[in-house]
């Protein structure tokens, strides 16, 4: 257990130090996910078994000799063929460790799977892409499965191996009987009880024992293949020879107080940041001086690169130098994929230097472009490690315009912010990740991108007041592409391909640089990295204040035994009533064929002993006499008994090898056919949980953390695939043996029935009183579990920005109480386990005296052969009911799993995908495109507050929408009742057709979405375009023309088969907006959807958006919901949105003309040059459409 917990706390530890350079590329995610579920607890069972590896043959040779006195020759040659199996079972105890590997890497895969899709849920059923995604889970999971049977059957020919004891004990008594001697009672039962323990410890435990270890060994190269990953960049040839000519190592100094202020927080002694350890993360070429008087970054001549793999590198940033001193806003402007963030990554010390030197005086506080928050309260995502000031709080508050939204929130600022902050709007979330990185007091703040996810209105007051008033006397760096509040900066830094094409006051790179500031184009970096881990979380511990807090859902956890209906489930899950009865009826005569041939070797002995008394005499071994003597007296006592007998004895041993023969077979054919079927059952229960997830509800994922999903996806269905089958198997196999043992020995004397009962019930009861207690122990241990993924997700989320915070000990100090909890409930739970051992072998024996004693008293008249039949039998009992309790037991818990999976599979649905005949719409429906909204009410959940209230209004054919409104008025909302994303009240049509009578893939299928946060899924950009494969390349690349992609792509390796990194990170942002574009031309729909799409671009790449929209959809209806408003002010009308209602509608040019409106209101906000722009836009928009009009008049 030690073991494992070192182990899960030094691969956290490892994930948070891995930089950018490194994660840039391999889907490590899925691999640290599966190393902490799977691999680390291999431990566990390894040590338990791992004196069995000695134990095994130590018995063997001390048996051996037993054997030997007792049958001498004979003997060995059982002794013989029972170990010329162990080479064998080492052999395919080996073979386990090779699918162990093969079935780990392919989990890899299906977990990484798991986890982008539940990334992008929403956009998977906007686009009705489930069907594709299945498609590829499923062929994943039938090669994970694969590899799994293979491991399968190594088990189940272990397992078989339990007939080599037997075959042994039949070869033996076969040569004695050969040699001329006669078998007695004491001779076949002192040598049945010796294979027998024999077997248990050769046959079973230790083929266990090797495949546990050697799984084990397998899980600790995987973890130290991980934990030797490097750091830094692999290095490039080129990268290599400046490391040689540049040996000198950047110094670094903590000034004092900070030393003190460290060592006071106790952060020192928990791997927090001493010297050393900065000294080691920081790399060469970057110099950090906490106590220089004159605070500043400065950079001379730099270049770093991304390392792609070994030999090929992009792009990163080259030969920049620049100063930011303290007090001068600096603001990095640049087209899309120009290398901002990887400006930012540099300074960071997030991407690593490959020349000149880069040097920082102060303390870094980072705001990253993709807002990273983790599942707590929003005031805990604020405050994050820093001590709580209400002064400072409420002044960042203000500055950042949360205010409003705090009082909107149910809780205010203690309300639960959901995993990556799914609760929040895209512009709430951006601006509680910039209130955190304001509320940490450091001399440099680095903003990536702050202000593109909120409105104008909100924008310019952040600008105004927290970047140049509250930042006004620090170093901070700016990266935006509003360029309209940079009118008075001085220090403008325009990127363009890495390089810093031009820096200095905004006015004079205006007027010098005039065409390349306006026509920002495009550049291709295909690099600019955006951290953009699968999204996940921590918890943090809520801070008091007189607010009500919010109660987090907890995880449903089960309750009492597990119900009946979930080994039916199990069961039905084959999917077959023919395989179950076949199944049944093996396991039935198996066991009969075991017991028979028991039952044979005592009726033979019976029959040899009642001979007559005089071999009796003969058979025992004096002291002085040899094996010769023996025989010669044998052979004149089988001269008299010869006539009578031989035939007869013949036939005894004819029987007895039939049904051995009859015994092989059942036994082999039972326990390959049971894993076969176990298999195909997991397989089914995995597809239908799939299915069920995918059918989910939106409220269900947004209430729902992905470690919570995973969790379910890694552990429980690994247990249904591999240890499951084991138990039971073990338990049938028990419980039969249990009746088989109980008939035997009453056959032998009926009043044993008596003892019988009353320890089966004493055992009974020690079982009740154990599962009762381990159940609950485990499920408590299975829900701690969750949150230590939750926890290692948000942190692989949030690098960069904890990183910048310095916060790695104290998230360090939080996974490990996260381990601690886990592990108190799992250490409980082997206790349990232990004490119950303890217990059943104590009644074991004492029923075994009982038996034992009961022959001593009874007198003698029992046959020999009946006697030992009944004390091997009940000395067999021990070690049965031990390890048969304790599977049995272990079947509930491992039960559990099939219940939580089962959860999952009736999950509440949203409505059937397909449309009801009565009601399926014209096959090129919709062709107006005119779009209603009737009484239209919207809440998340049953008892939730509306976020949309009483909409009512209706867009014409071909009409081009704007949608604005407050960060937070229901904009987004809006989209999700069109694609019924969340139930609501009131009618939508679509072309008159109310779309709740439609299936949800007709009615989504038929309209396009450009989402709000663009989300890519690894595979080649083709799955990402086409996941259907229903266009030709042409068309593909036509519609990656349209939107400029076609060189950018055209440039990486494998054009539109390139791969795509976890969530599409090889792309910048802008990138993946583009790429989702391309989607839409695709679809080629009536109906297009634009949610923020241009958010994360610069004003060029926007209007080539905005172009290609024009064009492209010009006979479509396009609703686009916007922030910037010159994306909207040329639409057809303008939707403004405020609280959930509609409070303007009409065209912009009489919005902005009539009495002060709320339109005008945010126009205004823009500044004075900027509103005379927009209002310019309006009406020239408005005297082309007046003209347009004339123009139709005229032709009628």
């Amino acid at each position: 257990m030690k073991l494992r917990i070192g182990c899960s706390c030094l691969i956290y530890n490892k994930s948070l130090k891995l930089t950018k350079s490194t994660t840039a590329g391999e889907g490590l995610n899925g691999k640290i996910l599966n190393l902490l579920t799977n691999d680390v607890g291999k431990f566990d069972i390894a040590l338990a078994f791992i004196h069995d590896l000695w134990k095994g043959p130590m018995e063997s040779l001390l048996l051996g000799y037993f054997i030997y006195i007792e049958l001498g020759f004979a003997g060995l040659l059982g002794m013989a063929f029972l170990l010329s199996f162990i080479p064998l079972q080492a052999w395919i105890g080996k073979k386990t460790a090779t699918y162990r590997m093969r079935a780990a890497k392919r989990t890899d895969l299906r977990v990484r799977f798991m986890n982008e899709i539940i990334q992008g849920i929403q956009v998977i059923k906007m686009y009705t892409w489930e069907n594709s995604f299945a498609k590829m889970v499923e062929e994943v999971r039938r090669k994970e499965v694969n590899a799994i049977r293979g491991g399968a059957y190594v088990r189940a020919t272990l397992i078989s191996f339990f007939v080599v004891s037997r075959v042994s004990i039949f070869l033996s008594l076969l040569a004695y009987t050969y040699t001329g001697n006669v078998i007695t009672a004491r001779k076949v039962f002192i040598v049945t009880s010796y294979y027998s323990i024999l077997n248990d410890s050769m046959v079973h435990f230790w083929p266990m024992a090797i495949t546990f270890c050697s799984e084990a060994f397998i899980s600790v190269l995987r973890i130290q293949e991980f934990l030797l990953t490097p750091e830094g960049k692999p290095k490039t040839p080129q990268g290599a020879d400046e490391e040689r000519n540049q040996e000198g190592k950047g110094s670094v100094l903590i000034d004092d107080e900070e030393k003190k202020k460290v060592q006071d927080n106790g952060l020192v002694p928990n791997g927090g940041v001493n010297e050393e350890e900065v000294e080691k993360l920081l790399p060469s070429k970057r110099v950090v001086n906490l106590d220089s008087d004159k605070k500043s970054i400065v950079m001379e001549d730099v270049t770093a690169r991304w390392a792609v793999s070994e030999d090929e590198s992009n792009v990163g940033v080259t030969s920049i130098s620049t100063t930011v001193e303290s007090g001068r806003l600096c603001v990095v402007i640049g087209a899309v994929g120009s290398g901002k963030t990887s400006l930012l990554q540099v300074i960071l010390g997030e991407l690593e230097v490959d020349e000149g030197t880069v040097q920082i005086n102060g303390s870094i506080s980072y705001a990253a472009q993709e807002p990273w928050l983790f599942e707590s309260s929003v005031r805990n995502n604020i405050l994050f490690i820093e001590e709580y000031d209400e002064e400072r709080y409420l002044e960042v508050v203000r500055i950042c315009a949360l205010e409003r939204d705090f009082q909107l929130f149910p809780h205010g600022d203690q309300t639960i912010v959901g995993e990556r902050g799914i609760s929040l709007s895209g512009g709430q979330k951006a601006r509680v990740n910039l209130a955190r990185a304001i509320y940490k007091k450091s001399d440099i703040y680095i903003l990536d991108d702050p202000l593109s996810a909120v409105d104008t209105h909100v924008g310019k007051h952040i600008y105004e007041m927290c970047i140049k008033e509250f930042l006004g006397n620090k170093v901070c760096i700016l990266v935006t592409h509003q360029l309209q509040y940079l009118n008075d900066v001085q220090h403008i830094i325009l990127m363009e391909g890495g390089q810093i094409d031009a820096q200095g006051p905004y006015r004079e790179i205006k007027k010098t640089m005039m065409d390349s500031i306006m026509a920002l184009t495009p550049e291709e970096s295909p690099d600019e990295d955006k951290f953009d881990f699968q999204k996940f979380t921590a918890h943090t511990e809520p801070t008091n204040l007189d607010q009500e807090k919010q109660v987090e859902e907890k995880e449903s956890q089960g309750e009492g035994a597990v119900d009946m209906s979930v080994y039916k489930t199990y069961i039905t899950a084959i999917n077959s009533w023919i395989w179950i009865l076949f199944i049944s009826v093996f396991i039935l005569l198996a066991q009969v064929a075991i017991s028979s041939v028991d039952y044979f070797v005592a009726q033979w002995v019976n029959w040899e002993e009642s001979l007559g008394h005089v071999n009796k005499s003969v058979v025992h071994l004096k002291e002085n006499q040899t094996i010769e003597d023996l025989l010669d007296i044998n052979v004149l006592h089988q001269l008299q008994a010869e006539a009578n007998n031989e035939p007869e004895r013949q036939q005894y041993i004819m029987i007895y090898a039939i049904l051995i023969a009859i015994f092989i077979y059942l036994i082999v054919q039972r326990t390959f056919s049971f894993f076969y079927v176990c298999l195909r059952i997991s397989m089914n229960l995995h597809d239908r949980m799939f299915r069920g997830l995918t059918r989910a509800t939106m409220h269900f994922f947004n209430n729902n953390p992905s470690g919570r999903i995973l969790n379910r996806f890694s552990k429980d269905i690994g247990a249904i695939d591999t240890s499951l089958p084991m138990s039971l198997h073990d338990c049938l196999v028990f419980f039969l043996e249990m009746i088989s043992v109980v008939a035997l020995v009453s056959i032998v004397n009926y009043w044993f029935l008596v003892p019988t009962v009353v320890v089966g019930a004493i055992m009974f009861l020690l079982r009740k009183a154990y599962l009762d207690t381990s159940r609950v122990v485990k499920r408590i241990e299975s829900v701690n579990r969750s949150p230590i993924f939750s926890h290692l997700n948000a942190s692989l989320q949030g690098l960069s920005t904890i990183r910048a915070f310095r916060a790695q000990g104290i998230l360090c100090r939080e996974f490990n109480s996260h381990m601690d909890v886990n592990t108190s409930a799992w250490f409980i739970y082997i206790t349990t386990t232990r004490a119950f051992a303890l217990w059943l072998d104590f009644v074991c024996v004492i029923y075994i005296a009982v038996v034992t004693l009961s022959f001593l008293v009874a007198g003698q008249n029992t046959l020999g052969g009946s006697v030992g039949l009944a004390i091997t039998q009940t000395i067999s009992l021990i070690g049965m009911c031990q390890w048969g309790m304790r599977q049995s037991a272990e079947l509930e818990n491992e039960m559990v799993s099939v219940e939580r999976v089962n959860e999952y599979t009736t999950l509440p649905s949203e409505p059937p995908l397909e449309t009801a005949p009565k009601y399926r719409p014209q096959g090129d429906w919709p062709e107006q495109g005119v779009v209603k909204f009737i009484n239209v009410d919207l809440r998340y959940s049953e008892d939730g507050e509306k976020v949309l209230k009483d909409l009512n209004f209706s867009i014409r054919s071909n009409e081009k929408i704007g949608i604005v409104g407050r960060t937070g008025a229901g904009k987004s909302s809006l989209i999700q009742a069109l694609f019924r994303l969340a139930p609501y009240e009131g009618t939508i049509e679509i072309d008159d057709i109310d779309t709740k009578t439609l299936g949800l893939r007709d009615l989504r299928s038929k309209i396009s979405i450009i989402p709000q946060d663009p989300i890519l899924f690894s595979g080649t950009l083709r799955s990402n375009l086409d996941p259907f494969e229903e266009k030709t390349d042409a068309e593909l690349w036509s519609a990656l023309d349209q939107v400029e992609l076609k060189e950018a792509v055209s440039s990486l390796a494998g054009g539109l088969e390139c791969k795509m990194s976890d969530g599409g990170s090889n792309f910048s942002m802008g990138q993946r907006q583009l790429v989702c574009l391309a989607r839409a031309i695709l679809r080629s729909n009536k109906i297009l959807v634009l949610d923020e799409a241009t958010a994360n671009v610069d004003p060029e790449t926007d209007k080539l958006i905005q172009t290609t929209i024009r064009t492209k959809f010009a006979d479509c209806t396009v609703l686009t919901i916007a922030h910037r408003l010159h994306t909207v002010m040329d639409s057809d009308r303008v939707l403004v949105m405020d609280a959930g209602r509609v409070v303007e509608f009409g065209h912009p040019h009489d919005l902005l003309h009539g009495p002060s409106g709320y339109l005008r209101r945010l126009v205004d906000q823009t500044g004075v040059a900027n509103a005379a722009l927009l209002i310019r836009i309006a009406d020239e928009n408005y005297r082309k459409l007046k003209e347009r009009e004339q123009d139709q008049q005229k032709t009628t």
